[in-house]
């Protein structure tokens, strides 16, 4: 007879991974001594220590503990399947939902998405991770996300992509800049002014293979992983970058003005939608995230990002 919990489990698998019980109570919401006692009866239970207690240092998994830990993230993982199932089969859209967003743009889009899903579906458990997009892949792989709000970026052929909006590149700058005034540009007028590239994985090749396309070569006066740093320096003159989504305020987060110009040419869009492992079941819950995002184009409540729609009206 098993004598311990899903709880109990779901309480030593948030331990495990925050590293101490005081940030796996303020994650899950659950007082510490409830944690703290489950742990106690699961170590009791399986006659094993499952971590190290370190009084500077929070707890470490022991080697079994490490062990026990991603057995308990299948069984929970099962155990989910099973209210997904039932779900399925009564119709009902419920049960956990892990979304991940490309980092670039989920701070526009994914907090309202959430917020409108969960309003409208209350029994789902919605957990979002942001990430790159070579990061979005693999945890598609490895089920650590039920699906992604993405480009069509080099997207694997055992993953498929759903798309919602196309969105042309623009240039950022800022409005000093000696094309700030134009109504557009095209790559050859930027090629040879200072360049801020947005260098993610696969999204800086991608504004790279335009130079390539004109036979020329960026002038990359500085490089930066965060979106907000890139408005930033090009709000400061340190040079202009390209991007895809509009940003929804003409400033930069220092509060200097940023202008937005299209950019000309034989330059390629992307598009935004929902990626999703290839031959997956798709829950009630993926499906109605889904249909959800195709609603809010439909209803133009994502045209402040710029692009045209791709889900017809």
């Amino acid at each position: 007879m098993l004598r311990y919990t899903l709880r109990q489990l779901e309480y030593f698998v948030a331990v495990g991974e925050a590293g101490s019980i005081a940030r796996a109570s303020e994650r899950i919401n659950v007082s510490s001594p409830s944690i703290s006692a489950a742990i106690a009866q699961l170590e009791q239970e399986f006659g094993l220590p499952l971590f190290v207690r370190q009084h500077a240092q929070g707890l470490s998994l022991t080697q079994g503990g490490r062990q026990m830990m991603e057995q308990a993230r299948l069984v929970l993982r099962e155990a989910a399947a099973m209210n997904d199932i039932a779900g399925d089969i009564a119709g009902k859209v419920r049960g956990p939902l892990s979304v991940g967003c490309l980092l670039t743009f989920a701070q526009l889009v994914l907090p309202g998405l959430r917020r409108g899903f969960e309003a409208r579906y209350p029994e789902v458990r919605l957990r979002q991770v942001e990430l790159n997009q070579v990061e979005l892949f693999s945890a598609l792989r490895r089920s650590e996300i039920d699906l992604a709000l993405t480009y069509d970026l080099d997207v694997p052929a055992d993953l498929q992509f759903t798309g919602l909006v196309r969105l042309p590149p623009i240039a950022l700058m800022g409005t000093g800049h000696p094309l700030a005034g134009r109504d557009a540009v095209s790559i050859e007028e930027l090629k040879d002014h200072p360049m801020v590239l947005l260098d993610l994985p696969l999204s800086a090749d991608y504004f790279l293979s335009f130079f390539d396309a004109v036979g020329g070569k960026p002038v990359i006066a500085e490089r930066t992983r965060d979106m907000a740093v890139m408005r930033s320096l090009v709000a400061n003159d340190f040079g202009y970058s390209i991007a895809n989504v509009r940003p929804l305020s003409d400033s930069a987060p220092d509060g200097n003005p940023v202008r937005c110009v299209p950019i000309t040419g034989a330059v390629r869009p992307l598009r935004m939608g929902f990626l999703t492992a290839q031959d997956a079941d798709r829950s009630n819950a993926v499906r109605a995230f889904i249909e959800y995002g195709s609603d809010l184009v439909r209803a133009g409540k994502l045209a402040r990002i710029g692009g045209e729609p791709i889900v017809p009206a």
